[in-house]
């Protein structure tokens, strides 16, 4: 009788495999599978080996066992948070906003965990100093059915409406379908096929009947488009009886739907690199107060043309690629001593302080007179060749400075006046600073 293999997987004890398998990707736990009909049973244990996978990966950013209210299954939560897990961090609005005016979306948005779902938060300027406005924007979950959920609060007034204790269709939010465009961008726009079941099942619950033979399909679930529905509703509905009468219904209960839309779609992109490195300093987003004293964000982008740096709420603006604040084809910066005009230039400067500043009580931060490096730069795009009549601008009021502190944060100013705006960090380790209250 052949000996037992003590280095065979099999000669494990079951929580020793299971631990072990709980490292390999789904990919590899699927091919593990394929190897012997003994293996399958354990690689499709939910309770064990696919809560090991949630938990090792998301455990310490939320709570695993509390998504779809701990009635889903954790092999379909880590395939949902896998692709969801990509939304964490800083996003912009792409495009104008269609919006009507009494609904402001944002410019900027910012992705993080919560218990049980991902919470987007409009991200604006506060009118205190540097602070940040968070204020609701979107909320991602799963249902216990299994179904995607996503609610938006279209002003962002109450952060406990849309991120409580979930009792969604009693609230004054809006449900959306999240569409997926590749890792870097994604859209938002009102399920209003959702909002229409919903009327349709008061209606129902009461014995009132519709009296229209219309297929209908169910919305929520993952992938799915308004597109897609419109579709396969109109060919099923060519084959139904009473089609032509039932399409009329349908269209005219379209035109319906539209005039009751809330929301209208936005386009987000992914802010991909949105915190500075050693290799790129001055990389990422900022929060600066400007010449009229408000406060702005800004972020500043490396490429193969040098750095240039942009109001994030004018990036969504057009004809936005041509007004950059400031930028440069050459990154390299002078290094401490600096020449004796460098240091004037800088000593003559004021620093641009938020309306606080008139009040005693406020103490500008004393770090930033410690100037490490100097960075030329320019404000404008427009070619300027000296000595050639026609040069479309005076270099004077091009040019200017970044003068980068030692504690890793920057200020810009131009030679065309006397100001710095002086570059704060606006998130780090993946959490908003500078947040008042207690959002």
């Amino acid at each position: 009788m052949a000996e037992p293999n003590l280095n065979s997987f099999s000669a494990f004890p079951e929580d020793v495999q299971f631990c072990i398998l709980s490292f390999l990707s789904p990919t590899e736990i699927a091919n593990f599978a394929c190897t012997s009909k003994r293996y399958a049973p354990l690689c499709q244990n939910d309770s064990k080996l696919w809560y090991s996978l949630c938990d090792r990966r998301w455990g310490s950013k939320t709570q695993i066992n509390k998504w779809g209210d701990g009635q889903i299954s954790y092999k379909l939560l880590y395939k949902t948070l896998n692709k969801w897990e990509n939304l964490i961090g800083f996003w912009r609005r792409c495009g104008q906003s269609q919006q009507k005016e009494t609904v402001k979306p944002p410019s900027l948005v910012f992705f993080e965990w919560g218990s049980s779902f991902l919470s987007g938060w409009r991200v604006s300027s506060s009118q205190n100093a540097y602070c940040v406005i968070k204020s609701p924007f979107l909320l991602i979950s799963i249902s216990p059915e299994g179904e995607i959920v996503n609610y938006l609060d279209p002003e962002g007034q109450n952060k406990n409406k849309l991120f409580g204790d979930l009792g969604y269709l009693d609230m004054d939010v809006v449900p959306v379908n999240v569409n997926f465009i590749g890792d870097s961008h994604f859209s938002v726009e009102e399920n209003v096929n959702f909002a229409y079941r919903r009327s349709l099942s008061s209606g129902n619950l009461k014995g009132e009947d519709s009296g229209e033979d219309i297929v209908s399909v169910a919305s929520g679930s993952p992938g799915s488009l308004p597109e897609t529905l419109e579709i396969y509703q109109y060919y099923a509905n060519r084959m139904s009886p009473g089609a032509d009468r039932a399409i009329r219904r349908q269209r005219r209960r379209e035109k319906e739907k539209q005039g009751k839309k809330r929301w209208e779609t936005e386009h987000f992109l992914k802010i991909v690199d949105s915190s500075p490195t050693l290799d790129r300093p001055l990389q990422g987003l900022w929060k600066g107060i400007c010449e009229d004293r408000k406060m702005e964000f800004y972020l500043v982008a490396y490429d193969e043309f040098g750095i240039s740096c942009r109001r994030v709420g004018d990036l969504s603006e057009r004809h936005s690629r041509s007004t950059p604040v400031f930028w440069t084809s050459d990154p390299t910066f002078i290094e401490f001593p600096f020449p004796t005009e460098e240091e004037y230039l800088y000593d003559t400067r004021i620093h641009i302080q938020p309306p606080e500043a008139e009040n005693s009580d406020w103490d500008f931060p004393i770090e930033n007179d410690a100037v490490s490096r100097i960075m030329y730069i320019n404000s404008s795009y427009d070619l300027v060749i000296l000595g050639v009549e026609g040069a479309s601008m005076n270099p004077w009021r091009v040019e200017g400075r970044v003068w980068q502190y030692r504690n890793g944060t920057f200020g810009f100013g131009f030679l065309r006046n006397h100001f710095i705006v002086d570059l704060k960090h606006i998130a780090k380790n993946g959490c908003l600073l500078d947040i008042p209250g207690d959002l």
